[in-house]
């Protein structure tokens, strides 16, 4: 008898299911489910099972449930792996209901902080809005086994269907290419804000994945923006950072991995980071260059909150936008780091305060005292307004409060 089998049940698991389906040879199917919450949701999972059960046309077949309080999204993925695993299933599977649609981001946003989450691991992404991050990521690849992958794929584009992440971008890692592609298949007609791709290292893989988004959302009469944030995790990557930046008028940020990296270089990562120093500063200017954002490297030690603060110090006056975060603690810190201080706040708003002088009086150039001030320091300065305000540093009407001029 052939057997598939897709989650996990067992001791620590939550929000999560194992699914046995096995081939009997005879007609009929049988359902066998433990829950932890069967009083609450029993009539409902099986209820649900049943439609499973009916959308794939299953027949001779014992289905085997542990449920580990698994939500309605979590069992049809599992049970679709395993389908797909016994005997493979063409089209697009069984979908939830969509009780979340993307409402959609903007190319220049504040992405101080994105939160990976593993892709497999349903429970970590059930409430990951409440953390406050920028950007919450769906993690396809360095988090998801090899073995896993396929079961990954179906979680996360239940997720993007069932899961509220609130006012964080919803990001979604893929593979590196060509696997990716399968993801974006996946995921793709969902609606991510933003897709992050790994370990680029040509412009030539930026305009692949952007062109197979493009097919997808053209055979699907969709028009939602899709951002891209390619990663940048290897020598050749670096060399090549321009180029990549600006292969696509969907990219919209350069990221950097480290870890890959220095391995790449035959480096050992410190904390001090000489070893990356240069790798750093060409990504940074090759994205500056491209008018794109840069964001910084993850920090490892989640336990060192004062070694996080420093390095997102650090990252912040080398230019960075932002840092990726592998635990929710390090999203309060990464924010404080880079809010901007008192004094460049201040310094903002006299700038903010003459160019919107210069203005009313139609003068082509904005003057502060007898300097002049440069169209991209003001922009710098009207996004560290826009910063401050959003950290709770400034109020919104501060040009209306006079002892905060």
């Amino acid at each position: 008898m052939n057997r598939a089998v897709a989650g996990r049940s067992g001791r620590g698991v939550r929000s999560d299911c194992l699914v046995e389906i096995t081939e009997t040879g005879g007609s009929g199917v049988r359902i066998e489910m433990q829950s932890k919450v069967d009083v609450l949701y029993g009539r409902a999972n099986r209820a649900l099972l049943e439609e499973l059960i009916s959308f794939f046309k299953l027949d001779g077949v014992n289905v085997r449930v542990e449920d580990s309080g698994a939500l309605p999204y979590t069992i049809a993925a599992r049970f679709e792996t395993a389908i797909r695993r016994l005997n493979g299933v063409d089209g697009t599977g069984w979908l939830p209901p969509a009780r979340v649609q993307g409402t959609g981001s903007v190319r220049d946003r504040f992405r101080r902080s994105r939160l990976y989450l593993p892709g497999n691991d349903p429970k970590l992404a059930i409430n990951a809005c409440v953390h406050g991050a920028d950007g919450l990521i769906l993690d396809l690849e360095d988090s998801v086994a090899s073995s896993e992958k396929d079961a990954a794929r179906i979680l996360v584009r239940n997720a993007l269907r069932a899961v509220d992440f609130g006012a964080a971008e919803r990001m979604v890692r893929i593979n590196q290419l060509p696997l990716g592609l399968e993801d974006l298949d996946a995921i793709v007609p969902q609606h991510p804000d933003l897709i992050l791709l790994p370990k680029v290292e040509s412009a030539a893989q930026v305009t692949e994945a952007a062109a197979h988004i493009r097919r997808l959302q053209d055979g699907a009469g969709s028009a939602y923006e899709i951002y891209l944030m390619p990663i940048i995790e290897s020598a050749k990557g670096a060399i090549e950072a321009y180029s990549i930046a600006c292969a696509s008028p969907s990219v919209v940020a350069l990221a950097i991995g480290l870890e890959d990296y220095t391995a790449d270089i035959g480096a050992e990562r410190t904390l001090e980071g000489k070893e990356s120093a240069w790798m750093r500063g060409a990504v940074l200017n090759a994205a500056r260059a491209a008018g794109v954002q840069a964001i910084d490297t993850v920090f490892s030690d989640v336990t060192d909150m004062d070694g996080l603060f420093t390095s997102v110090l650090e990252a912040k006056a080398l230019g960075f936008d932002g840092k990726g975060c592998i635990h929710p603690r390090q999203i309060p810190v990464v924010h404080r780091g880079f809010a901007p201080s008192d004094a460049e706040i201040e310094k903002a708003k006299r700038i903010v305060l003459a160019f919107d002088d210069a203005e009313r009086q139609g003068l082509g150039v904005v003057s502060l005292g007898s300097k002049m001030i440069d169209p991209p320091v003001v922009k710098r300065a009207q996004r560290s307004i826009r910063l401050a305000i959003m950290s709770g540093l400034l109020e919104n009407d501060w040009k209306e409060t006079p002892d905060e001029q």
